[in-house]
């Protein structure tokens, strides 16, 4: 891997992470894209820069997350599922799903048709939202989250849906969703770390540290994007643009 490539890659990450269009899903197929090598240095390099992402967060948000204490009960109940399907099922996802193509196209295409059919459902039904998140709820949303496991579902889309579903506001379950990414995310590249690290070069450890910033930077930017866009718009869009990415990434990579 380059500097130049680590740095498409944070920009990438750094753009897609919170969207419901599959930050993973996007990363694989860019890699592929740019003719990188699937190794286990690029998989972990794909999970480490996520955190970057998720830093931004931190940064947006600590006002709200400081002291909060049944805010973070609340994320830690939800985090429960998916640290438990990520611990054991963690050597088939980075040896099986991570780097799957396949997978990651059919994940996008149908989480598209998913994402659209489920906007046009919620419009139907017109029920009435809640800012108010129980612990119910909360394991709930954690039980969707858990689904992103498969790269190009999309965690954030997971999570999104599902709160929605279950009667949570779209801006208190995005703005949840995002608060959830921190547990999430700090397990899995902690883990990753503590399995991986001791193979990396000096150089490689220059690259993780490049892609985690300018991941951490574009985040920023797109996540006051995305709650603004939030307020007047629904999810349509990113489905067609899933159902879109998938078909052109067929033309272009499957021979």
């Amino acid at each position: 891997m380059t500097i130049l490539q680590a740095i498409i890659l944070g920009i990438v990450e750094g753009v897609t992470e919170f969207l419901p269009i599959s930050s993973t899903g996007h990363l694989i197929l860019t890699s592929k894209l740019l003719g990188i090598a699937d190794s286990d240095f690029l998989k972990s390099f794909e999970i480490v820069i996520q955190l970057g992402a998720i830093l931004a967060v931190v940064v947006l948000y600590w006002k709200k997350i400081w002291g909060n204490k049944d805010l973070w009960k609340k994320v830690l109940v939800a985090f429960l599922p998916t640290a438990i399907i990520g611990f054991l099922l963690y050597k088939v996802l980075k040896h099986y799903l991570l780097g799957n193509v396949s997978l990651v196209l059919w994940s996008l295409f149908l989480g598209g048709i998913i994402l659209i059919g489920f906007e046009m459902w919620l419009a139907r039904r017109g029920a009435q939202a809640t800012q108010d998140l129980t612990y119910k709820k909360s394991f709930l949303t954690g039980v969707w989250q858990a689904l992103a496991i498969i790269p190009g579902i999309s965690r954030s889309g997971a999570t999104i849906i599902g709160g929605l579903a279950i009667g949570i506001s779209r801006e208190a379950i995005v703005e949840f969703s995002f608060l959830l990414a921190i547990p999430t995310m700090a397990a899995a590249t902690g883990y990753d770390l503590l399995k991986s690290a001791g193979n990396f070069s000096f150089d490689q450890w220059h690259l993780l540290a490049l892609g985690f910033l300018i991941s951490f930077i574009v985040a920023l930017l797109a996540i006051k994007w995305f709650i603004g866009y939030i307020k007047n718009h629904s999810f349509i869009s990113f489905g067609v643009y899933r159902i879109v990415i998938a078909l052109l990434f067929w033309l272009i990579l499957i021979k």
